[in-house]
């Protein structure tokens, strides 16, 4: 069990519901329906049934209950412990995020911030990985996410985000290319790829690149270096009926009735995101954040 999990828990019994709770944590109702229904499955055991007064713990969520909040009390108790050893950094947390990031994933590590350091106001930026890494050098960012794992020797980094990254396609190509484990990427070759530019992340666009063209694909030229592949622009595409985007599951955008996502049979695009930020910092805040995000197997 993760921590983020038992959180997750307490927020549901505690709310008396998904809505509420995933509300309290900053984090979509689906994504923490699916955190809740993995403890449950590691566990063997339900914890929750729904009455009409809301969501209630069964006999074994209401052991769990008095565990968990237990453990999360220590536990943040002791990062308010620890915190006295460090140079207080409290004020103004920046934070460097990317397009397309998980929704579930800011949530738990702006709790830890809250309960170690509630003085701290955490500012986002939306930058691409190459801008975030020059703003983290001229000491304008605290923390970035990035798509490749920076190599500057200045900068300490974790792996956060795992994603396998499958396709949107108008709803009529699908039904032509896609079968029931989703589509094979050499059946796209007729397609372009809604791609973005090189100069955001170099290291991942060359993997991504690399893996199309190895399945027989033409990517046609790239896009300018100021043209941000959002949501807008992938879907307009799509809906031609002559493109594919790349998207990862559970996608935080709505589709359209015409629009479909389906996984790339093996997986070959896996989208990895790290975290990076300064080795010589000894902020509490900034240590609070990392230690409240997510650590994938590699």
């Amino acid at each position: 069990m993760e921590l983020r999990e038992l959180r997750a828990f307490v927020a549901v019994v505690e709310e008396h519901g998904m809505s509420a709770a995933a509300r309290r944590l900053h984090v979509s109702q689906s994504a923490l329906s699916q955190t809740v229904s993995s403890l449950e499955r590691q566990l063997g055991l339900k914890l929750l049934i729904r009455t009409n007064t809301g969501v209630h713990p069964t006999q074994e969520g209401g052991a769990l209950l008095a565990e968990a909040r237990a453990l999360i009390a220590r536990h943040d108790q002791a990062l308010r412990t620890m915190a006295g050893f460090t140079s207080p950094g409290c004020g103004l947390l920046r934070v460097g995020i990317p397009l397309e990031l998980p929704s579930d994933l800011l949530g738990p590590a702006m709790e830890q911030v809250a309960a170690a350091c509630p003085d701290t106001r955490v500012q986002a930026r939306h930058l691409s990985s190459a801008a975030q890494l020059e703003v983290l050098r001229a000491d304008e960012l605290d923390i970035g996410l990035l798509r490749e794992r920076p190599a500057d020797p200045d900068l300490d980094a974790m792996l956060v985000v795992r994603e396998q990254l499958g396709v949107l396609l108008a709803a009529s190509v699908a039904a032509e290319l896609a079968d029931d484990e989703g589509v094979r990427l050499e059946t796209l070759r007729d397609l372009e790829w809604v791609s973005f530019p090189r100069s955001g992340s170099p290291t991942w666009y060359g993997e991504v690149t690399s893996v199309l063209h190895s399945f027989g694909l033409d990517l046609g030229p790239e896009p300018p270096e100021d043209q941000e592949l959002i949501a807008e622009i992938k879907l307009a595409a799509v809906t031609t009926e002559k493109a594919f985007a790349l998207a990862p599951p559970n996608w935080s955008q709505p589709l359209p009735e015409n629009v479909v996502w389906k996984p790339l049979h093996g997986h070959p695009l896996v989208r990895r995101t790290w975290a990076a930020w300064p080795s010589h910092s000894r902020r509490r805040d900034l240590a609070s954040f990392i230690a409240g995000l997510p650590t994938p197997d590699a």
